[in-house]
């Protein structure tokens, strides 16, 4: 038989956690501040320098080859263009696509390696893709602006992963060891990734088809922004992880 209880002798309900919001901007600071300052270039270029000044800007800040053969001698803005062309952009196509990217990889890659990491890996992927543009084309005069090399970098990184995120924290970032190139290049997903990729970029590169972005695409710092990242990536990488593929046993 049941007895009546006494509504005070009833053990209180917790109340239930409210459900974590998601912040609007996922993002993780470096990432956005890259992001920041690319907007912010690009809106100064747009709307506030006159012609004058955004030549001087484009001159001063874009990376052109041709500088770099000794033909037209020494300024101090020969060490910064290899940097500072990344957070200069073409048009709003342009940035827009770029950024949509920056935000896709870089992310997970920034909640990974860490700030300073990720910048010094975008500061050397960057640096990589002016490299090859010089070397294919040392005498060229026209500018080369844009994060897209540095961003193809981050999808170099994102290969050596195999893609693989862990959201377990409720940042993304790519989980697991760094994997050799020789287990990358039997995943599927990943080699059929990395050979679309190169399609479209030769294919861009060389015929010039781009919608909604002025001017021929540098499929060459492309290549050497991706290969920076897929081949140095390690020498970024902060955890130290045993490999999967590894196991304790280590009898001979």
């Amino acid at each position: 038989m049941s007895e009546p209880v006494n509504p005070s002798e009833i053990d209180p309900v917790e109340d239930a956690p409210e459900p974590r919001r998601e912040p609007v901007f996922n993002l993780p600071p470096v990432v956005l501040g890259v992001i920041g300052i690319c907007v912010v270039v690009f809106l100064l270029q747009q709307y506030v320098l006159t012609q004058t000044q955004q030549l001087t800007l484009l001159y001063d800040g874009a990376f052109i080859p041709v500088l770099y053969t000794g033909q037209y001698g020494f300024d101090w803005f020969l060490f910064s263009r290899p940097f500072t062309y990344a957070f200069m952009h073409g048009g709003f196509a342009h940035i827009a696509i770029n950024m949509v990217w920056l935000a896709a990889f870089g992310s997970p890659l920034a909640n990974r390696l860490g700030t300073l990491r990720f910048a010094l890996f975008f500061a050397v992927t960057g640096l990589a893709s002016v490299v090859l543009f010089w070397a294919v084309h040392p005498y060229g005069e026209a500018p080369l602006v844009g994060a897209s090399g540095a961003i193809s970098g981050m999808m170099g990184a994102a290969a050596r992963f195999g893609f693989r995120t862990d959201r377990s924290t409720g940042k993304a970032a790519f989980a697991g060891p760094v994997l050799p190139i020789a287990i990358v290049l039997r995943l599927r997903g990943v080699v059929i990734f990395l050979a679309v990729w190169m399609i479209i970029n030769l294919a861009t590169g060389l015929l010039g088809f781009a919608p909604g972005v002025n001017g021929q695409i540098a499929w060459e710092a492309h290549i050497g922004g991706f290969v920076a990242g897929f081949f140095g990536l390690r020498l970024f990488d902060r955890r130290r992880q045993a490999p999967e593929w590894e196991t304790g046993d280590r009898r001979t």
